[in-house]
């Protein structure tokens, strides 16, 4: 249920998490991120799959999204901002292109992929890729039984909420290390395909009305989640 993905939402800085997540691989512990905007959570309120991947005690929830952050501060929580996908994933990057650690991407369409993968090997020479795979093709099991048998201290899913989230999941316990986040479009911003928002958008959190004006079929899937979010979380404040 909604209330419950509040209960265990990280309220730290990203620069903290960024750091958390870091250790935890170079801990070899076994990290499932969610990366959460108002969408994500209403889908989990009513799919269970994605209730199940956000209320599993493996998974860790973040706020990717304003929506998030100001809720989260409604019901009584001290934040200290967003912790983005596409930052956290970049981060994360680095750090394995600078330790020797090891990268899967999953998700995607293929020249998407192609453009990450030879960015990465232009920013980072010595980066361990250890697989990678396009998003179509509906073979999900059998990249993820893939996945497994490398065991990757990082592993990126871009293939959209709640298909991440739920492969993940179901995965999860079947790796003994490693850090998982599903990533949404994040490849099309990190491989340089598509622009990410100007500055002055990310700094007054106004990503999403960036992406609805650049896409704006987006609107009407936007507006209906986060008005039935705004109305639950008035419901659980008057609780």
């Amino acid at each position: 249920m909604l209330k419950d993905y509040f209960k265990k939402l990280y309220t730290g800085s990203q620069q903290e998490f960024c750091e958390l997540a870091a250790n935890a691989m170079d801990q070899g512990q076994r990290m499932f991120i969610i990366t959460a905007n108002p969408e994500t959570m209403m889908i989990g309120d009513s799919n269970e799959g994605m209730d199940q991947a956000l209320c599993s005690p493996e998974s860790t929830i973040v706020p990717d999204g304003i929506g998030v952050v100001k809720a989260a501060e409604q019901l009584g929580k001290t934040m200290h901002g967003r912790v983005t996908g596409v930052e956290l994933s970049a981060y994360l990057i680095n750090h394995v292109g600078t330790t020797g650690k090891s990268v899967y991407f999953y998700g995607a369409k293929q020249e998407v992929l192609d453009a990450l993968i030879a960015k990465v090997k232009a920013d980072y020479p010595e980066i361990n890729i250890v697989g990678s795979h396009n998003g179509y093709g509906n073979c999900d099991d059998q990249v993820f039984e893939e996945i497994v048998s490398l065991q990757p201290d990082l592993v990126l899913v871009a293939l959209g909420i709640p298909r991440q989230e739920i492969l993940i999941n179901k995965y999860l316990d079947k790796f003994s290390k490693g850090i998982f986040i599903g990533v949404g479009g994040s490849f099309d911003v990190l491989s340089g395909t598509k622009k990410r928002a100007p500055a002055i958008f990310c700094k007054l959190n106004l990503e999403w009305l960036y992406r609805i004006m650049k896409e704006p079929k987006r609107f009407s899937r936007f507006f209906k989640s986060n008005v039935r979010f705004i109305s639950k979380i008035r419901k659980i404040k008057s609780l």
